[in-house]
């Protein structure tokens, strides 16, 4: 049962190429924001543990839009995974590659999205049998041609590139052999969540997916 929840989430990561990363600050943006991207198209979305609302925002989307794939990012502590799991987190995602979180990941039967950019971290989720990792900052740590390089040793391993990622990037992501899709807030910036304008929102999100279709094209 939990080995097919946690391919049902990768399938649909893989299915929509794009996870927006939000922070949310007043938990009352949480519904509007998440009707804004489900409207758009885009029934995806990572809370980011950035600010005292996180586990309340999850809860909220979770309870309100139950086909919603929602996860928690920015998670530094086994604590903030417990609040997010219990809150309806279908996954965690983590800015770096800590074992302690990963470890407490797997022996619980989460899905962990752990962030790295070396080759080391590639062969310390390889060797925890992960398929599935975030390239992060995938901007500065050498972008498409970094990604490039490590499809040669490792062919195996995925990749959701988060950092720096836009729509003037995504494609140089997407048409990777190991990107499984992408992830960011260019779509959800904060200063959009917060003065509340949700129909923009709406409209990057519509433009990054028309992006998504042109690199299946191509």
């Amino acid at each position: 049962m939990v080995i097919r929840v946690k391919m049902k989430v990768i399938e649909t990561l893989e299915k929509f190429k794009i996870v927006p990363v939000a922070t949310i600050d007043d938990k009352k943006h949480a519904i509007p924001l998440a009707n804004s991207l489900i409207k758009a198209g885009l029934p995806i979305l990572e809370i980011t543990f950035r600010s005292s609302t996180a586990a309340d925002a999850i809860m909220l989307i979770s309870k309100n839009f139950p086909n919603i794939l929602i996860g928690a990012g920015t998670v530094l502590k086994i604590e903030q995974i417990k609040h997010a799991t219990a809150s309806g987190a279908q996954f965690i995602v983590t800015p770096g590659f800590n074992p302690k979180i990963v470890d407490y990941c797997l022996e619980k039967d989460i899905l962990i999205i752990p962030g790295l950019n070396t080759p080391t971290m590639v062969e310390w989720a390889l060797d925890r049998n992960l398929e599935l990792v975030k390239f992060f900052p995938a901007d500065i740590s050498g972008g498409s041609k970094m990604l490039k390089t490590l499809f040669g040793p490792y062919p195996t391993m995925k990749f959701i590139p988060t950092g720096g990622v836009n729509n003037s990037n995504i494609l140089e992501y997407l048409n990777l052999k190991n990107v499984l899709c992408v992830g960011g807030s260019w779509i959800v910036r904060k200063e959009l969540i917060s003065s509340e304008k949700f129909d923009d929102i709406g409209k990057l999100t519509r433009e990054a997916l028309a992006l998504v279709k042109k690199s299946e094209l191509i």
